[in-house]
């Protein structure tokens, strides 16, 4: 049996695995929570943030092409003006999870907001790529801050039992703002200015400032500044940052701007691995108040979900990430109406999400879900291995349906797994690494898939003797070939290319699918617990009873 010292009772589920006691719990019959006005306009703002930092961080890679012609930029530039949001994002989000729980969670909501202005404002004029790396930078950085905060206020708003479903709200709008933005960003760059990629964050952010200011008035915690700034884990942070840094950018370049046996790869890969792993070595046996508490991952449930977190990460990214690629190379299709084409798998994750959100606050079980979303996401991956060159629409918006659905019914019931084994004190930053994981496997499968669709590639192409001589120039980058393709007229050589095109994707689809399999064994390990808990938060909405007053009165 997994031990908490003074936060378990005696088991209380079907395994014998301990469940978390709360000192108010709450029956299914006295459960009676109302999120209140005052509640529902700060949800609406965490929406808001939510679809703001979604748009930003999709909508820029369409429009790559044309911003690096009329900033006379470089491909290494322009692959780092792609890359450097997500890197950002992904790195600091359990620094903003931790802060949060020291300095409160509306002073760091704001930092995040107004990290994410700057770099808007810095790219929004940008004459180089100088300021064009730079602003997104610090775009990622406070985009990122804002994505892992949302989820965890949405942890301090509402009792665990009835989270699901504005979970599935915040999966919905990462979901309009992942899809709208390649179509927004191709229109504005080819018929308008890509400057307005940027512009149009600008009303997101008002509204976002004016709301927060308004509506997320949360408790303050109760301690001096300096006191705040002791329980600060400067150097868990710097080691982690550094650490994560060194790790993840060689994952993004390997095989596209250095070959993955290059020193330029390599050297920092190995230099991440070893110092995440001192990372670890500090944070459990020296860090007074580590930035990621290691008693997070002593829970079998909880590690269970947080790589389950990360393989949905890397699964969901390498499907909307080569999917439009798919449509673009193989089938012609503008940026713009890629991005149409991939709604079936898209607008199918909100639903999805916003169903498991509702029928596990009804029922109080979360497992099914889980059980549920990679069964369907590994048939769906499986079915998109059948995709080949002459594929009709009216099969592949089928076949792109089912891993959409599966993908979606695992938001929110992973998130009710690492939520129900945490205890109160770990709750914020067992939420902030939910987000930080999936992020970091996002990251990680772009890489897989990169690597995967290179060598399958590489070998496709030596079986046409017209266009072996070739092989190593075109399997480089499986984004960059989709111009090569484009710009060829109709021939052998042309189907040929989407041939062997289709062929290497079916493949990153079939590990794809492996992946999904090997999740759906790894969460047979996860445990049931009772999501009858009442709401425990510092740092609820100020003067705030989410209770009727019959409920208050028992």
């Amino acid at each position: 049996m997994e031990k908490e010292e003074a936060v378990f009772s005696e088991p209380a589920n079907s395994s014998g695995q301990a469940t978390p006691v709360d000192p108010k719990p709450v029956t299914p019959e006295r459960d009676e929570f109302v999120l209140g006005r005052r509640g529902i306009l700060a949800f609406f703002t965490l929406s808001v943030l939510t679809l703001m930092v979604a748009l930003d961080g999709t909508s820029i890679s369409v429009a790559l092409p044309i911003i690096t012609q009329d900033l006379k930029g470089s491909a290494i530039e322009a692959f780092w003006s792609g890359t450097s949001f997500l890197l950002a994002s992904t790195v600091f989000q359990p620094s903003f999870a931790t802060l949060s729980g020291i300095f409160g969670r509306r002073p760091l909501v704001l930092v995040g907001l107004t990290l994410f202005f700057v770099g808007t404002v810095v790219c929004s004029v940008a004459k180089n790529f100088t300021y064009m790396l730079a602003g997104r930078s610090i775009q990622g950085i406070g985009g990122g801050g804002l994505m892992a905060l949302s989820e965890v206020i949405v942890t301090d708003l509402v009792p665990l039992r009835q989270r699901g479903q504005y979970f599935g709200i915040l999966s919905a709008m990462w979901s309009i703002g992942s899809v709208s933005g390649p179509i927004l960003g191709g229109g504005f760059s080819q018929d308008v200015t890509w400057r307005w990629i940027f512009y149009i964050n600008f009303p997101f952010i008002g509204v976002g400032a004016v709301a927060i200011i308004l509506f997320l008035k949360l408790n303050i915690i109760p301690s001096s500044l300096s006191e705040k700034l002791r329980q600060i884990d400067y150097i868990g942070t710097f080691i982690f940052v550094g650490s994560l840094s060194s790790f993840l950018i060689p994952l993004t370049w390997g095989g596209i701007l250095y070959d993955w046996s290059s020193w330029r790869t390599l050297v920092p890969l190995i230099i991440g691995i070893f110092g995440l792993l001192a990372f670890t070595i500090y944070e459990s046996r020296y860090a007074k108040d580590p930035i990621i508490p290691p008693q997070i991952f002593q829970n079998r449930t909880a590690s269970v979900s947080f790589a389950g977190s990360f393989l949905q990460g890397l699964v969901l990214w390498c499907l909307l990430y080569y999917q439009p690629l798919y449509y673009e190379a193989v089938k012609g299709y503008t940026p713009i109406m890629a991005g149409v084409a991939l709604f079936p798998a898209t607008f199918t994750v909100a639903p999805s999400a916003a169903a498991v959100g509702i029928l596990v606050t009804k029922f109080g079980h979360y497992r099914w879900a889980i059980w549920l979303g990679w069964f369907l996401s590994t048939f769906g991956m499986g079915l998109l291995c059948y995709m080949d060159v002459d594929t009709n629409i009216p099969t592949w918006i089928f076949i792109n349906i089912i891993p959409g659905i599966g993908l979606g019914l695992l938001f929110p019931s992973i998130g009710f797994a690492i939520q129900a084994s945490a205890t109160n004190d770990t709750l914020a930053i067992a939420v902030g690494m939910f987000s930080f994981f999936r992020a970091m496997g996002q990251a990680v499968g772009v890489a897989i898939g990169g690597v995967v669709f290179q060598n399958r590639m590489y070998h496709n192409l030596l079986q046409y003797p017209f266009l072996a001589a070739r092989a190593s120039e075109y399997s480089q980058d499986a984004a960059g070939l989709v111009q090569v393709i484009k710009q060829m007229a109709a021939g052998e050589e042309k189907l040929a290319l989407q041939t062997a095109y289709t062929d290497s994707l079916r493949i990153v689809y079939a590990v794809s699918c492996g992946v999904c399999g090997a999740a759906l064994l790894l969460s047979v390990f996860t445990e049931s617990y009772d999501l009858n808990r009442a709401l425990e938060s510092k740092q609820g909405l100020r003067g705030e009873k989410n209770l009727k007053p019959d409920v208050e009165a028992e």
